[in-house]
């Protein structure tokens, strides 16, 4: 089969293009044919053969009259039709597969899709994953950002609070396209058009069914990871927290906890917007270490060395990689029970870990105690981890193709 691959990003960036890469690749290596359109952009590694990509939109740069133009540009795009129709006619795809597409790509080339299938008599399907929650809630994540609660006030197409709540970057300018976004779309009935939407957690899933036009179409399967091998790396005793260093994350909770359990090493690795303030906790606390941002090798380590890692999130996560890594490599992961983390650290197989009331430093105090102390219990859900039940890239490719 010919896959175009849609995503508005065509270079690393974050966990969408390291989706696509991964998939992209796995379905090559299958015999399938693939390609690629989104933003041109100087990192873009990936492409198509007619080499049509939409000019690069940069909300943060860009000219004076560029920007000028992006509110209309963000909702629906003449050039994104008019390029992805050159790769269509070439390319003569038997499925198109969507990923992180609206504002820079919009959701006008399912319009273009549409129109090339039933001129061409193609039956092309239209697979759509859902990276977050873009296409129910204008800000993505459910969360309104400068209450830090997670709403679900749009959910139904109620799209007027997203401009209420100022919800996108606090802006009511940026909140009032994005409310202009979700209603134009939502009156033209686009989504309609898209066959098959996967989620990666079945809380995603349920959210997606809030709207009538997904609902039977959806499918929740978790994202792949690769298997580590962490035999050779030992244990050490503490507890760690990495990834991104931000309210939404849960990290202030946790730090209250770490202010409790004095006895107990924690160590803390990442960056983000509240990164100066875990910092200065761990100047003042002796059994917390701050040792910045890990990548690679050295981060692989550090989770491999953990007794237990702690993902404390306090928004709708789908389907993070961190509790998938940090299973993977055999450290158990004491998570929130809050939003796909639940799905991830016990599944029907066994127990990877433990769970929490999000935004509850008592109950935190508690488990960390508890995952700490009790080394026999850890070390069983040690073992569990290294059995872990999920799916390889090979694996999530053959159900990707099933779907279709």
């Amino acid at each position: 089969m010919r896959f175009l691959i849609v995503n508005k990003f065509l270079y690393p960036n974050g966990g969408s293009e390291t989706y696509i890469f991964g998939l992209g690749r796995q379905l090559k290596s299958m015999g399938h044919e693939v390609q690629y359109f989104g933003m041109e952009h100087p990192d873009r590694c990936v492409g198509n053969a007619v080499e049509a990509y939409t000019s690069n939109m940069d909300f943060h740069g860009g000219s004076k009259l560029s920007k000028l133009t992006y509110p209309i540009k963000t909702i629906y795009s003449t050039e994104a039709r008019h390029k992805i129709r050159l790769v269509l006619d070439d390319f003569c795809p038997d499925v198109v597969h969507l990923n992180n597409f609206t504002y820079q790509i919009t959701p006008s080339v399912i319009l273009e899709i549409v129109k090339w299938r039933k001129e061409k008599k193609k039956n092309c399907r239209i697979v759509f994953t859902a990276h977050d929650y873009n296409l129910i809630c204008p800000n993505h994540m459910l969360n309104n950002p400068n209450s830090g609660l997670n709403c679900e006030k749009c959910l139904g197409g109620h799209f007027l609070n997203c401009a209420k709540g100022k919800c996108i970057h606090g802006s009511f300018a940026k909140s009032i396209i994005g409310m202009a976004e979700g209603y134009y779309w939502k009156w033209h009935k686009v989504y309609r058009y898209i066959d098959t939407v996967v989620c990666c957690s079945e809380f995603m899933k349920s959210k997606m069914d809030t709207n009538p036009i997904f609902e039977g179409k959806t499918v929740a399967i978790h994202n792949f990871i690769e298997k580590s091998d962490s035999e050779a790396i030992k244990k050490e005793r503490f507890a760690l927290y990495f990834g991104r260093l931000s309210m939404e994350k849960g990290v202030n909770t946790l730090l209250e906890a770490t202010k409790r359990l004095p006895d107990i090493p924690f160590v803390f690795a990442g960056s983000g917007p509240i990164e100066s303030e875990v910092k200065r906790f761990a100047d003042k606390h002796d059994n917390v270490s701050f040792v910045g941002f890990k990548t690679g090798k050295e981060l692989k380590e550090l989770i491999s060395k953990a007794t237990f890692s702690i993902y404390p999130s306090e928004w709708y996560e789908n389907c993070p990689f961190s509790v998938m890594e940090s299973i993977s490599l055999g450290t158990p992961v004491l998570g929130a029970n809050i939003g796909g983390i639940p799905e991830l650290v016990v599944s029907e197989k066994a127990a990877y870990g433990m769970l929490f009331r999000p935004g509850d430093a008592d109950d935190l105090e508690d488990k960390i105690k508890k995952l700490w102390s009790d080394s026999d219990y850890t070390k069983s859900l040690m073992d569990n981890c290294k059995k872990n039940d999920f799916d390889t890239l090979e694996e999530y490719t053959k159900r990707f193709i099933e779907l279709i």
